[in-house]
């Protein structure tokens, strides 16, 4: 319950694969190809997988934007992703901004190796934890204040830990701000296809196609197959830039963590079902939302209350009512009563750098 793993479709990706012998190279049919794909290929990627790829994103984003298969860049999974973003657009003691609560493998992905700093953009309850130009604003004048340069800011959606989405306003408002300071925007869109609830998703591709005087050098995607299909194991990351220099640097990087070409192989033929992931997709959405409201319902019995959400494979829980007294300390000794008494393993809000106590995510 603290690990955000999508596997409530294997069974149809089983199916799939069952049915398709020829899109793995491990078997007895798809042999044939083994050495063609097992030899040194192409370190951009294979073509067809790329293919395979852009138009799996466009058709997550409701086909309402196209994506150049020339921009994708491969990775080891989001993580490597992240990283060679990092290492593209920033120096070791520069900062990147990025609202709270925030997934706090970020420290790690965009820290450890870069030297880079994140600076968060404190987003609050008391208007369900949105991103607001007021709080970027705010964050940016705090850093310039503290001499931080700050290069980029970084952007989750849909949500991970709060499962919630951005709203086409908010999108055009975060646009606007980086192109007003000239710093660049990362967007994490790893759960795009998440979605089981109605708003729908909007992706920072579509607001930027729209948005007149845009520079786009400025906008990147972080995009993985981890959570969408649920495949954390096979490391597909992918960036696409739209600034060529980007574009150009991180396939010179991708060289030191590319995804291997039977993987690829097996994902471009599945992707490019289109049967497939439609009903995949359909039926991913469905079995998400009964589960949530499950769980969510049942909460609500007991008097635990949750962020409204519609995304992710999570939710927001609300345990502030719980708390002795409302500080950090006291979240993490009920967060230990609940691991070590109770043997439920949700993580506390704390650890998501969220600037409220009693807030806790649950997978």
């Amino acid at each position: 319950m603290g690990l955000a793993e999508n596997q409530l479709c294997f069974d149809l990706i089983q199916e799939w694969v069952v049915n398709n012998p020829k899109a793995s190279i491990c078997t007895a049919k798809g042999a044939e190809d083994f050495q063609e794909i097992a030899i040194f290929q192409d370190y951009h990627g294979l073509p067809e997988f790329r293919q395979a790829v852009a138009r799996f994103m466009e058709k997550v984003r409701g086909d309402r934007v196209t994506f150049d298969p020339n921009r994708i860049v491969m990775s080891g999974g989001a993580t490597g992703a992240h990283e060679m973003l990092a290492f593209c657009l920033a120096d070791p003691g520069d900062a990147f901004l990025v609202p709270t609560p925030y997934y706090p493998g970020f420290d790690r992905d965009l820290r450890w190796r870069t030297g880079v700093q994140l600076f968060p953009v404190v987003c609050e309850s008391s208007n369900d934890f949105k991103v607001t130009r007021k709080a970027l604003e705010e964050a940016y004048e705090k850093a310039q204040e503290s001499n931080i340069k700050i290069k980029r800011l970084l952007i989750n959606n849909p949500s991970n830990p709060l499962g919630t989405l951005l709203d086409k306003d908010t999108l055009r408002d975060i646009v606007t701000f980086i192109n007003s300071k000239n710093i660049h925007l990362v967007c994490d869109e790893i759960y795009a296809a998440t979605v089981f609830d109605q708003p729908r998703f909007i992706s920072v591709s579509e607001v930027v196609d729209e948005m007149i005087g845009c520079n786009q050098d400025l906008i990147h995607i972080v995009y993985s197959l981890s959570k969408d299909l649920g495949f954390p194991g096979f490391r597909v990351g992918i960036v696409y830039s739209y600034n060529d220099t980007v574009v150009d640097i991180a396939r010179k990087m991708s060289s030191f963590g590319l995804v291997s070409t039977q993987t690829q192989h097996l994902l471009a033929s599945m992707l490019s079902d289109e049967i497939f992931i439609e009903k995949f997709i359909a039926e991913s959405s469905e079995r998400l939302s009964k589960r949530q409201g499950m769980f969510t319902k049942g909460l609500a019995q007991v008097g635990i209350s949750t962020l409204k959400s519609n995304a992710g494979l999570f939710f927001w829980m609300d345990l502030r009512r719980l708390l002795k007294e409302p500080t950090f300390d006291a979240e993490l000794e009920l967060w230990r009563i609940i691991i070590h008494e109770v043997k439920l393993n949700v993580s506390p809000g704390v650890s998501f750098h969220c600037s409220e106590p009693g807030w806790f995510r649950v997978c």
